[in-house]
């Protein structure tokens, strides 16, 4: 039965969604960064996230701000869990976002500037990486509050999950490159779209792995019936989802890689989210528990009904604008 608590969890399923596919390109591009040679490459590596990149970051908004809204109780317990991270991956979007722009405002120091944006890049996506590890692995919560320690998020798996966003992340920026650039640049963003995809599979295939051992709840929901059943299409279509990016990546296909890796995330978040239903502090917390009055989400729910549909229409105008190839001075 769908009501009003699981409208929500829906809704910020999907905006985390949004975040990871649209603002994990143009990260993944950061952390690809210092491959690219310095001059025309780099340049061509900047324009083509540059009039996107901070309007992606509205998803970052919308998820955090309606888990605040929407699940304030959730909110309370996995924020102090992972307070360091949070903080790192908020210095790691604001020292990039910085880096963005003063690397074209001075040109004397761009070099540092440059490693800034890779920097920013790099410790956000492992910061993203690590936090979602710490969720899936348990957080300790007594009272309905947060009681465990100030490193309890870190362990050998959230390195795992950290190192899994990254590599995820670095391949759709290739992929989203392979679609913009040209010249030497998109010979790069080829061969780095295969490295990262083979990192990002057997990466993927370590988490999955892992994942059911966590808990007992995790173990059941995969491979008891008749659950596995209904569920294993899901590796068997990831499966087919890494053969095609492959072969389209041998191909030097220009568009669809990039479509086979959303496929390969969006496959991911279902992968997760069957692990996780209905919790949303795993083990701890279900999405009714944690839910804010009824009257709270259908307040909230009528502004998110207007808000949504402007956020999409504008960010499909920008990619429409904006659309074709890239070059050092301009779209063209």
């Amino acid at each position: 039965m769908i009501d009003l608590t699981t409208i929500w969890a829906l809704i910020i399923a999907f905006a985390v969604l949004m975040y990871v596919v649209m603002d994990g390109f143009d990260l993944g591009i950061g952390i690809l960064f210092p491959w690219f040679d310095e001059g025309a490459e780099r340049d061509q590596a900047m324009n083509a996230i540059a009039p996107v990149w901070d309007g992606n970051e509205t998803w970052l908004v919308l998820g955090g701000g309606g888990l605040l809204a929407a699940f304030p109780l959730a909110y309370a317990i996995i924020l102090p869990a992972t307070y360091p991270l949070i903080t790192a991956m908020m210095l790691g979007l604001v020292f990039r976002g910085v880096a963005f722009e003063f690397r074209w405002r001075d040109p004397r120091h761009r070099a540092f500037w440059d490693m800034a944006f890779f920097a920013g890049s790099l410790v956000a996506a492992l910061a993203q990486g690590v936090t979602l590890g710490a969720l899936l692995q348990g957080i300790h919560v007594e009272g309905r509050a947060y009681a465990g320690g100030w490193l309890d998020w870190l362990s050998p798996y959230s390195l795992l999950t950290g190192a899994g966003v990254v590599a995820g992340y670095a391949l759709l920026g290739a992929c989203w490159l392979a679609i913009k650039v040209e010249g030497s640049a998109e010979d790069k963003a080829f061969r780095f779209a295969k490295l990262a995809a083979f990192g990002t599979l057997a990466l993927m295939a370590a988490v999955s792995l892992a994942t059911p051992f966590l808990a007992h709840q995790y173990f059941q929901r995969w491979f008891t019936e008749p659950m596995i059943f209904w569920l294993a299409p899901v590796p068997l279509v990831t499966a087919a989802f890494a053969v095609a990016l492959l072969r389209a990546l041998h191909k030097r296909q220009p568009v669809r890689p990039f479509l086979y890796a959303l496929g390969l995330f969006l496959l991911g978040m279902i992968g997760l989210g069957v692990s996780m239903w209905p919790w949303v502090v795993p083990q701890s917390i279900s999405i009714w528990d944690a839910a804010a009055p009824e009257r709270s989400q259908v307040f909230m729910l009528i502004g998110v009904g207007l808000i949504m549909p402007l956020i999409l229409g504008y960010t499909g105008w920008a990619y429409w604008v904006f659309r074709g190839k890239v070059g050092t001075h301009g779209y063209h």
